[in-house]
């Protein structure tokens, strides 16, 4: 009977051993979270990323996906977003509810949030002697304040210009076919455009792209590198260019949003935009090759360029 006693206390023990391990497990796991999100959440408790999607009403908050030297050797901040919401596409004017500090509010952030992770789509130049400076970007959507830093953390270093391992370069854009070339993140304005209310400008972009340096026999990887976009669908395709809004005072339709690519003119691509309200637009032009959205979770390889729209109300000159 001893024997019998002295077996079950024993049992007992590591299982109360066994649940404080597994316990201070799940506790760690907690604070590796908390510590790699590098996100200041107040107001409404956030969706954790493991909870269930929702359509609307989740946060939205800034990305920075990283700093990089430019060609003539000055230093940019390239920075993207992750709207959280399924379907909710969301509007916020620069000022008090988005807004970068200080010096600001508007760096040239967007003010039109699509649906999910939407990669580099501005840059924030700085000069040299920015050092250890910080700037933040707050955004404050369906009762939720989300605030993220923007700094030249030595960790932070990106290179969208090349991939490296495999020595991809981004897509090229034209909008004249014997105009400028852009590559990469976006810098400026690539072109200014004039459109009136309710009737539709013709887009016109030329997209090439060179094969990388390297290559290897492996299949190629399903669409999409954020949000879990593309999964369960089939190859990437080599190219592709995509429109959207990336800020303006109102609405904008694109005949067709991820117009073909005409490899034989030259990888002419042709669509419309129409706009709503008069005003200034910038309209954000993005091409992906085969490393998809956001090269896949790195740095390189696609290619963002903005352009101006100003549109005037119907019946003006």
């Amino acid at each position: 009977m001893k024997t019998a006693k002295t077996a079950i206390t024993t049992r007992n023990a590591k299982a109360a051993k066994l649940a404080k391990n597994i316990s201070l497990f799940a506790l760690l796991a907690l604070f590796a979270f908390l510590d790699t999100s590098r996100l200041v959440v107040f107001g409404q408790q956030p969706q954790l990323p493991l909870g269930p999607n929702r359509n609307a009403g989740e946060a939205v908050t800034g990305a920075f996906e990283g700093w990089f030297y430019r060609p003539d050797g000055s230093i940019s901040l390239l920075v993207g977003y992750f709207n959280r919401n399924l379907e909710q596409v969301i509007d916020i004017p620069v000022g008090p509810n988005n807004r970068i500090e200080p010096g600001g509010p508007d760096y040239g952030q967007p003010t039109h949030f699509l649906p999910r992770r939407q990669w580099g789509v501005f840059t924030i130049p700085v000069a040299k002697d920015f050092g250890d400076k910080k700037l933040t970007w707050t955004i404050v959507v369906n009762g939720q304040t989300t605030t993220i830093p923007l700094s030249l953390h030595q960790n932070y270093q990106v290179e969208p210009y090349e991939e490296k391992g495999m020595g991809n370069t981004p897509p090229t854009i034209r909008f004249d076919p014997a105009g400028p070339s852009f590559t990469g993140p976006p810098i400026g304005t690539a072109v200014s455009l004039t459109a009136t209310v309710s009737e539709p400008l013709t887009l016109n972009a030329w997209v090439t792209d060179k094969p990388a340096k390297f290559t290897v026999n492996v299949p190629r990887p399903t669409g999409g590198g954020g949000g879990g976009a593309g999964r369960g669908r089939g190859a990437r395709p080599d190219l592709s260019l995509t429109w959207a809004l990336h800020r303006g005072p109102g609405d904008v339709k694109f005949d067709n949003a991820k117009p073909a690519i005409d490899k034989a003119a030259d990888g002419k691509t042709t669509t419309t935009a129409t706009f709503t309200a008069p005003g200034d637009y910038v309209l954000r032009a993005q091409a992906n090759d085969t490393s998809g959205e956001g090269g896949g979770g790195f740095q390189c390889c696609w290619t963002n360029a903005h352009v101006k729209v100003t549109v005037k109300a119907a019946g003006t000159k």
